[in-house]
């Protein structure tokens, strides 16, 4: 049986020369990468207590429904800023090349509420951070984050440092 990294496409030189851009989608594409992807997510949360499951816009969505849905808890999603309808709260991260801004519903989490957060791939751990705060500053408790694809060289696990992260395949360059 094939690894999960077997799934993933490895494109040399994008975006610009000197990058091996690592394509997720190429896990999405086959349903035994997907399989093994939505399988390792569960995985590595059998030990965890947790309440909700919180993924960003838009690969989050991808992995952290199926994976809300097996455990039977609920979902959150964190989107672009102006995406969502009901009152929110936000916080600004930054990118390689600026800033962006995200927001969650202001009733997503309660206080008290044991989270885990799933996104597709940790790079500079930017968004991640951003998202810890608006969960913390709703009272709830990140219990853990678990990504499909780990970008070691950039660094951003350090971001993450005191919170219990996990990935399930792991690249060290960038």
């Amino acid at each position: 049986m094939k690894k999960l990294e077997d799934y993933v496409r490895s494109i040399p030189d994008f975006p610009k020369p000197g990058i091996i851009f690592r394509d997720v989608t190429s896990i999405l594409q086959d349903a035994d990468g997907l399989h093994l992807a939505i399988d390792g997510l569960i995985e590595s949360l059998k030990d965890v207590d947790y309440d909700v499951v919180v993924g960003p816009e838009s690969r989050g969505f991808i992995f952290g429904v199926p994976v809300a849905y097996e455990a039977h808890k609920s979902f959150v999603p964190v989107r672009k800023q102006g995406k969502l309808p009901c009152e929110t709260i936000a916080a600004k991260y930054f990118l390689e090349y600026g800033s962006a801004v995200i927001e969650m519903h202001k009733d997503a989490i309660k206080p008290g509420q044991k989270v885990v957060i799933i996104d597709d791939l940790i790079a500079t751990g930017g968004t991640i951070e951003a998202i810890i705060g608006l969960i913390e500053q709703l009272g709830g408790q990140v219990v853990k984050i678990c990504f499909v694809m780990e970008l070691a060289g950039l660094k951003g696990k350090e971001k993450l440092s005191g919170y219990n992260v996990e990935s399930l395949i792991t690249y060290e360059g960038n």
